[in-house]
């Protein structure tokens, strides 16, 4: 099996009639079979899936649904139902065997080791998840395709309801806690809110009355390299970690093979992996998990989503995206402030997102001092009558100066391009903001007019600090419900939040495309009603 790292970015181009085309998926046999099977299932009923926000949005009203079907509805239901059914230990090992949850808050005092039958109680605990419980994944009954963000699957936008799995503890477990090796590793770059998701995994591993639980440092890395020893944790250890940014384990890109990964994983005694990071990362995870199954490996791999772009398919939100919004806003008003105070002063403040506008969207519409985005999903012309460069004109003429907000990946168009990889497989980007300081000084130079330009990007501050109260609710249910997950036996699993309810999706519904804004969802416009920007065009 190919490196971790190079295959993290790599691109499997995959049928378009699946919806998997041309997005980061990692390669190799174990999970080329994985995806394989993602296209049987949805050639037979020949559906596009897992586009715009990760439902089916079909602009050619269903192309490729029988809709003279009078059952077509049951079988769209049916086949979104196999996507989304999570893997679990019983399917590679029927006989597996399970215990009463040692998870329960009627009885707080920690287990023994000879104990691990469940806490004795004379009344049972209403607090458990029955697997059978479903969250609706999409709450908007579009009347219209024609309605603003409607994702529809045919010219009707007939309703069809389409449920995931309700995340959280159940009854019945399938490790015993004293025989629970855990190991946690955070992978990618810095995000808000890692230490937090940490600490909890931590807490809730010991209420379950796990014994053993290490740290992996420095990313996938720690795996193989020689000199990266585990770290041991405890509540002792990370009871007050969540007060600092970063994180404990240290992050890295890239790794060593899978296959390398697997065999730490069986050397060391590790069956429950927790891996925090975004798309790239929870490849990575989904090919641990299949690989542990190629291996028959009794382990259990559970996702958190982390990226501050909040680009992950399916959720509402990604941990640490509200503290960038946030912190975004002493940025912006720190380049309005100069702007409004010099003469004819044009403020710029780039922000996270390399595919996806999401900070830059929120944090214009947070601030109110915003006078033009710039985002990746949309185009824009800089010169010409409708260029972003006249309307600069327009609003020093009107205002007396002006503020640009610009998402990283945003104008790549306008960039000399290179080849440039990451140690994830990413694309370098050439920098926008620094192209737009140049071009903007060079327009109104050639006018023969003042312009007074200052570009701020506060990327690395924004990275590195702590998870507001916000993100720390979010970090600390996604911890919990994490551990819960891999105690009831399911793997290639990763945790989010959709429509404000706790679920679970397969890894590979998640990490089949960058999740990105939609130029027509309600979202845009307002972001559009706020900033009074033309269209560019």
């Amino acid at each position: 099996m190919e490196s971790l790292s190079p295959a993290i970015g790599q691109k499997a181009i995959l049928p378009s009639t699946t919806g998997y085309s041309d997005h980061d998926l990692l390669l190799g046999p174990v999970r080329l079979r994985t995806v394989r099977n993602l296209n049987k299932a949805c050639r037979r009923l020949r559906i596009r899936v897992q586009t715009g926000n990760g439902v089916s949005k079909n602009a050619a009203a269903g192309v490729g649904i029988d809709f003279s079907d009078p059952d077509w509805k049951l079988k769209y239901s049916r086949e979104f139902e196999a996507r989304f059914n999570i893997p679990h230990m019983t399917d590679v090992f029927p006989d597996a065997v399970s215990y009463p949850s040692t998870f329960c808050l009627k009885m707080r005092t920690p287990i023994t080791e000879k104990f691990a039958e469940g806490y004795p109680s004379d009344e049972k605990w209403h607090g458990y998840v029955n697997n059978n419980d479903r969250v609706l994944l999409k709450v908007i009954n579009y009347s219209s395709p024609s309605s603003a963000g409607a994702e529809c699957i045919d010219s009707n936008c007939s309703w069809v309801e389409q449920w995931v799995h309700r995340a959280g503890p159940r009854e019945k477990i399938f490790f015993k806690p004293e025989e629970v090796k855990a190991a946690i590793v955070t992978c990618g770059g810095l995000c808000p809110g890692l230490n937090d998701v940490i600490r909890q995994i931590v807490i809730t591993l010991e209420i379950y009355g796990v014994k053993k639980i290490v740290g992996i440092p420095f990313g996938y890395r720690g795996f193989s390299e020689k000199g990266l020893a585990e770290m041991p944790l405890s509540r002792k250890v990370v009871q007050n970690v969540h007060l600092s940014g970063g994180s404990l384990l240290g992050v890295s890109r890239g790794g060593p093979k899978v296959s390398d990964i697997v065999d730490s994983i069986q050397e060391g005694g590790i069956n429950m992996l927790f891996v925090l990071g975004g798309n790239g990362t929870h490849a990575g995870a989904n090919a641990i998990h299949d690989e542990c199954r190629k291996r028959r490996i009794k382990a259990a791999v559970v996702g958190v989503p982390k990226t501050i772009d909040n680009d992950i398919m399916l959720m509402d939100k990604t941990f640490g995206f509200d503290t960038a919004v946030e912190e975004a806003q002493r940025a912006i008003n720190s380049a309005y402030i100069e702007a409004h105070s010099a003469y004819r002063g044009i403020g710029i403040v780039k922000l996270m997102g390399r595919s996806s506008g999401f900070i830059a969207m929120q944090a214009s519409l947070a601030s109110g001092q915003i006078d033009i985005c710039l985002i990746p999903e949309v185009p824009f012309n800089l010169h010409g009558p409708h260029g972003v460069l006249r309307h600069l004109k327009y609003l020093l003429e009107t205002k007396g100066s002006a503020v640009v907000c610009a998402a990283e990946g945003a104008g790549q168009d306008f960039l000399e391009k290179t080849n440039a990889k990451d140690a994830s497989g990413n694309a370098v980007l050439g920098d926008i903001g620094v192209y737009l300081q140049q071009e903007i000084k060079k327009y109104f130079k050639e006018l023969g007019q003042t312009a007074d330009v200052k570009y701020i990007d506060p990327t690395y501050m924004i990275r590195a600090c702590r998870a507001n109260a916000s993100d720390g609710i979010l970090c600390t249910v996604l911890g919990q419900n994490a551990v819960h997950g891999a105690f009831a036996g399911y793997s290639g699993i990763t945790v989010g939040i959709c429509n404000t309810h706790y679920v679970y999706f397969p890894i590979p519904e998640v990490i089949s495309k960058p999740r990105v804004v939609d130029p027509n969802s309600r979202m845009w416009h307002r972001c559009l009603t706020s900033t009074g920007q033309p269209d560019f065009l």
